[in-house]
């Protein structure tokens, strides 16, 4: 009998789920990958349990996963695997954070899967037959207007000092209901996906970060390309998704950030 691949992620993301929820109860330390980026021992454990599961299941599939546990193919089909996104949040035992994976076929995304052990949320896609949360059918909202959404971004740990995402949080708080930096972006993701959420964007994420929630915005009925409104790519600079309504007014405002025209200007501190 062939293993369905999208039953199959999701047994996998369920079981590094459970084996994630033992470690944050033991509240384990964390190690420095680099000068800023956290690791612990629950993302390695949790990529080994993935890595092994695929490659049983799947031995000639390529896997690319984030700590570096994957094998590349001459197969078509190549998994990405995150097995753990939020590590920052999972070491200081915030409940944000989730295991993703996601199979592509000759180019092109077919299933994804984010699982949330602390809410027991499974997101689940496969292409052409729609996003569901724990078996139900997941729509994107249908908010019509920028000023009236919420939305979400995220902070690479890396030159925080440098980063230009400070200037696109300033613009977007002032003209929506607020910014959520919830530090997972696969779970941003899928709050787009299931209308939580109106709008996400980020700058320097991976493959692994994005692949999964790509595919869930865009069977839940929402729009996804980079910020400036051309194709996304899982290895480009940016990425912005949303409900698909207000993607050109988004669009738009990204457009006039980045030349450095901002409708609001950042707040003068006087002192005394």
């Amino acid at each position: 009998m062939t293993r369905s691949y999208l039953e199959s992620a999701v047994e996998i993301a369920r079981e590094s789920g459970a084996l994630l929820s033992r470690f944050l109860e033991r509240r384990i330390g964390f190690e420095l990958k680099g000068d800023y980026d956290l690791v612990t021992e629950a993302d390695r454990a949790s990529e080994r349990l993935i890595v092994e599961r695929l490659s049983s299941y799947f031995p000639t599939h390529g896997i690319v996963a984030e700590e570096g546990g994957g094998h590349e193919s001459p197969s078509e089909y190549r998994w990405y695997v995150d097995p753990l996104d939020g590590t920052t949040n999972f070491a200081h035992g915030y409940p944000v954070f989730n295991v993703t994976l996601a199979l592509e076929r000759a180019g092109e995304m077919i299933a994804g899967v984010i699982f949330d052990p602390v809410r027991q949320e499974m997101f689940t896609a496969e292409r052409g037959s729609g996003a569901w949360l724990n078996n139900r059918r997941i729509h994107v909202s249908k908010t019509s207007k920028l000023a009236d959404s919420l939305v979400s971004t995220g902070f690479p740990s890396r030159k925080r000092h440098l980063n230009l995402n400070v200037h696109f949080y300033h613009q977007l708080a002032m003209c929506t209901h607020g910014v959520r930096r919830g530090g997972a972006a696969a779970l941003d993701l899928a709050y787009v996906a299931c209308g939580r959420l109106e709008g996400f964007w980020e700058f320097s994420l991976n493959p692994w970060d994005m692949a999964a929630g790509n595919l869930l915005v865009q069977e839940a009925g929402g729009c996804v390309t980079d910020m400036k409104g051309a194709p996304v790519s899982l290895r480009g600079p940016h990425i912005a998704a949303d409900n698909g309504v207000i993607h050109a007014e988004m669009i738009e405002l990204f457009r006039e950030i980045f030349a450095g025209q901002y409708r609001y200007p950042l707040p003068v501190i006087s002192v005394g």
